[in-house]
């Protein structure tokens, strides 16, 4: 394909941003957007961020429990509770 655009790359954090090589632009859900030509953008996943749609890293100070591995449910013992 002539001219191709060269593709972005994406990188999904567990418990945290994706990042994405920039520069970006983001259009969000009332139709504006937002640009950033950083080398690295990391794009909030959690919303719990100040600067919402960029991450200011607000998931670290907010845990979310860890769920057991299927099948091995919690304190109920295997299956858990619906």
């Amino acid at each position: 394909m002539p001219n191709a655009p060269e593709p972005r790359r994406l990188s999904i954090e567990p418990g945290g941003p994706v990042l994405i090589e920039g520069p970006v632009e983001i259009v969000r859900e009332d139709g504006s957007t937002v640009t950033s030509d950083r080398f690295v953008v990391a794009v909030c996943t959690c919303r719990r961020s100040r600067m919402y749609p960029w991450c200011d890293t607000s998931h670290r100070r907010h845990r979310r429990p860890v769920s057991p591995p299927p099948g091995e449910g919690g304190p109920e013992g295997p299956g858990g509770r619906c």
